[in-house]
């Protein structure tokens, strides 16, 4: 058995704040991501650019956030969701194991929110794992939407023998991803409550990371005044045994 460390996280586009008071936190997510130290992090709500930002702020990166945040060794994939007056912003994963490939969906439900998923393709410790990034909308009937979608997505284009992680930021609280997800063979730690929203005072998970063909051993939420102030979400960490045998 081999062990895999996936761990997800909304970064709220690297800005925190409103207004004039608005602050760049995207420097400091570099340093978090990679204390994460995980083998794959799933980001939602991620700036490929953003003209206004970057003339606001004098710290701006020059390269796009994925690859901004992306460790030393790590491949960053980045696919846009949404295309905005001053820019664009999408779902990105980083990996310290080979990426094989990697897809885009749109999963927009109405034109008030653009929304899709990022699905790559890693081989991890031999294996082909299969990777989803996903961030729902914020209507109930929309997600529902998005969560028979994303089932059509993976019957289609993952191998029903493949290990398969769908990570990321589901917007819900209730049981309708977990039973969305159940159906479609995915698990979770059904045990285990791990609050990750809002940041500052977390009662809520909103993040979730599901997976097929892989044993769940832990999940961690990293929590302290840093980790608050960086995003409104907090990040998830998952860790998993991986079986030798899968392909």
């Amino acid at each position: 058995m081999a062990l895999i460390r996936v761990a997800t996280y909304n970064i709220h586009k690297g800005v925190q704040g409103i207004g004039p008071a608005r602050r760049l936190e995207i420097h400091n997510l570099g340093h978090a991501v990679e204390q994460l130290d995980a083998d794959i992090v799933c980001l939602q709500e991620v700036r490929k650019l953003h003209r206004r930002e970057a003339e606001y702020f004098a710290h701006w990166p020059d390269m796009p956030q994925a690859e901004f945040l992306a460790p030393e060794g790590y491949t960053a994939v980045y696919r846009t969701n949404a295309h905005t007056r001053h820019g664009e912003h999408g779902n990105a994963m980083l990996s310290r194991w080979p990426v094989v490939s990697h897809q885009h969906e749109d999963m927009s439900d109405h034109r008030f929110e653009q929304r899709g998923l990022l699905h790559s393709e890693v081989t991890v410790h031999g294996c082909a794992v299969h990777v989803i990034v996903v961030h729902l909308g914020l209507i109930k009937a929309s997600r529902v939407r998005q969560l028979a979608q994303l089932q059509k997505y993976i019957g289609r284009e993952v191998p029903a023998d493949a290990a398969l992680v769908v990570a990321g930021d589901f917007n819900d609280w209730g049981s309708t991803v977990q039973q969305s997800m159940g159906s479609a063979g995915l698990a979770s730690f059904s045990q285990q409550k791990a609050a990750t929203f809002p940041s500052r005072l977390p009662v809520v998970q909103l993040d979730h990371v599901y997976a097929r063909g892989l044993t769940p051993l832990g999940l961690h939420v990293p929590r302290g005044r840093i980790w608050a102030r960086m995003s409104d979400h907090l990040p998830l960490i998952a860790e998993f045994e991986l079986p030798v045998n899968v392909q």
